[in-house]
Formats: structure tokens, sequence, C-alpha cells
């Protein structure tokens, strides 16, 4: 099972000190926390892309790449790619890139996860957002999976005659996870392809994301891809962690009440009860973590955010620290210990080019 975190790289006012942290210094600290994530040992680190404020994330490619050029180990991805406003020729050909670069080190999520107002400023309309998924990733398995493409759309001039450069690395794409907060769309998409699913699973009840993840499972089984159990799911999670309960929920409260996702609205308490998020002591955090296991089966993935509402570089540093030192190494024992036979792991490059080595091979 892979462990890591993701970002969405908000700039939010630290709401202990009254400051806030320029784009500059945002950018610069998802660096260094990127960085740590590998040292503490983490599998995956997941960058989001937004093109509106409070965010300093429009262009993860740039800063997957810098932070391949910096790492040896861990896995890059997205949290999300938007594949409704970004040319499906633009993510072929920039994630191709990328997985030259880190030498494979390279997954994505696809996603919507753009607010109203970002759609016309990509000469889009959210009023399409299901149809533009669809055809947009059509057209970008297309790019991928074939050398010369001939193509006709709806929302994109057509291609005539097309390669995308470069191709993939060793003629393997980069595994795709389709991301989503509250979207049956998204997991049928993501079923019908054969490909990952994950589910956001911070701002809703574990129920809904239960029924997200039953969905997902019972239709990549209607669609041949393996059984429900060898579906392929990711879940998010929030977490905020101090030597004992009391200490988290006094260090955590004043940055959950002012946050721009969650705050001014339901009590910390409240917002803990009804949802995943997580905050007490490295031991509650591994309980409650477990406990995902019980509502959405056996799964491949499990990132944490750790960086938002205001939280200082310091102290996400510090929050790293106790998550690969005391969290982590227990969660995958004991995951592993769970784990029902014949549960696939998540598809790496690695695996993905085995498997088609493996099938080119005549029996």
């Amino acid at each position: 099972m892979q462990f890591g975190i993701f970002t969405i790289g908000d700039v939010t006012t630290d709401p202990t000190t009254g400051r806030t942290p320029t784009e500059h210094e945002r950018i610069k600290a998802t660096v260094e926390i990127a960085k740590k994530a590998e040292e503490i040992g983490l599998d995956v680190v997941a960058f989001g892309q937004h093109h509106n404020p409070p965010f300093a994330a429009s262009s993860p490619t740039t800063t997957m790449a810098y932070v391949a050029a910096q790492t040896s180990k861990i896995l890059l991805s997205t949290a999300t790619t938007l594949i409704t406003t970004t040319d499906p020729v633009r993510i072929a050909e920039d994630y191709a890139q990328l997985q030259h670069l880190s030498d494979g080190r390279v997954d994505l999520m696809l996603g919507r996860g753009n607010t109203g107002p970002v759609y016309p400023w990509f000469g889009k309309d959210i009023r399409d957002g299901i149809p533009l998924a669809v055809e947009n990733y059509a057209l970008l398995r297309r790019l991928w999976d074939d050398e010369v493409v001939t193509w006709d759309g709806k929302f994109r001039t057509p291609l005539q005659g097309f390669t995308s450069t470069p191709r993939p690395l060793d003629g393997v794409a980069p595994f795709v996870w389709h991301g989503s907060i509250r979207s049956p769309e998204i997991a049928e998409q993501a079923a019908y392809y054969g490909d990952g699913f994950f589910s956001n699973h911070i701002f809703w009840p574990a129920s809904h994301t239960q029924q997200m993840v039953a969905l997902y499972r019972r239709r990549f089984e209607h669609y041949g891809h393996g059984t429900a159990d060898q579906a392929i799911v990711g879940l998010g999670g929030q977490v905020y962690m101090a030597r004992n309960s009391q200490d988290a929920l006094a260090e955590f409260r004043p940055y959950f009440d002012v946050a721009p996702v969650y705050g001014h609205g339901p009590s910390l308490e409240d917002f803990m009860e009804s949802t995943p998020l997580t905050v007490g002591s490295p031991q509650q955090v591994i309980e409650r973590t477990l406990g995902f296991r019980e509502y959405v089966g056996d799964y491949q993935r499990q990132l944490f955010l750790m960086d938002h509402a205001g939280l200082p570089l310091s102290t996400v540093l510090k929050q790293l620290d106790l998550l690969g030192d005391e969290v982590v190494p227990v969660l995958r024992k004991e995951f592993a210990a769970l784990r029902k036979p014949g549960v696939p792991d998540a598809p790496t490059h690695d695996s993905l080019l085995a498997a088609r080595i493996s099938e080119s091979v005549p029996a």
C-alpha cells in the first residue's frame, strides 16, 4: 500500500500570527514539503492544480519537474490535473515529458476540480463539465496509446495524423487515477477504463465515500477488468497531530475556525465526527485511518492533506516527522496484515512495463 501527502497550494493567512505568506514563499515551501516527504519514507507526493486565488498551484508539471530533479525515489502525482480546462494534447505531452525526466516516477489524477468562474478563463462552459471530462480523456488515451492520431470531437479542433511527443517512456503511459469529491460520473469513467479511483475523503461523511467507492468497484467488475476487490482505490484524508488530543485540538482549532474551505461553519468537534478529519494523537490517527478499510475494503493509496489553512512550514515539517516516524510504519504493518489475498498493489511504471512485456511474450 502506498502512503503519501497531497497539497492544494493554498495561500492562507496564519490566524495565530496574522501573517500571509507570499506566493513565492508558498511555492518554495511546497518543494521543501515534497523533499521532506521523501526523506521520511513516504511513497507519493501529489500536487494540486488551481487557477484562482487563494491558490498558487497553476502549473503542477513545473513543480513536479523541479521536485523530480531534487529527489530520487518518491512517486510524483497530482491532486488533480484538470481534464476539463486543460487541453488533452498539452496533458499528453507534459506528463510524458515528466516520465522521461523522472525515470518513470509519475502518475496523475484527473478531475473536474474547477470552480465555476475558471471555465470561461480557458474558453469552456461549466455546463459542459461532464462531457468535457469524457471527451478529453478519450482523446488523451488515444494520444498515449496510438502513435498517429486522427480525431474529431466537439470541444477542440480536429487532429489529422498527429503524433504526441515525446512518446510515453518505454511505450507505457502514466497510470491514471480519476479523482472526485462527489461525482458518480467520474467513478463511472474510472471503472470504464479500468483506471484507479481516488475519493477526496475530506469534506463529506464516510457514508458518501463508501457509496462512491462501492459504485466504482461494481462498475469496474461490470466492465470486465477483474473482481470488485481488484479495483484500484485511493483515499484522501486530513490529520493534525500532537502528543495528546487536547494539545492537538488547541493547536489546530484557530486554523480550522477560519480556514477558507470549512471555517465559519460547524465546530471542529462536529466536523471531526461527521467527516474523516482526525485531530489528535498519532495513535488516534492510526486507529481512525485503519477504520477506513471497514467501509471501502482493501485499497492501494492513502494520501494525507497536511499543509493548508495557513499552517506555517515549520509546523508542517514537524507534522510530517510524526507521520513518518510514528504513523505510517504502523499503518504499513497493520494494513498488510489485514489485506485479503489477491488484492493488487497500486500500479507503477515498473509494474505496468513488466505487465506489457509479459503480454508480448508468446505462451
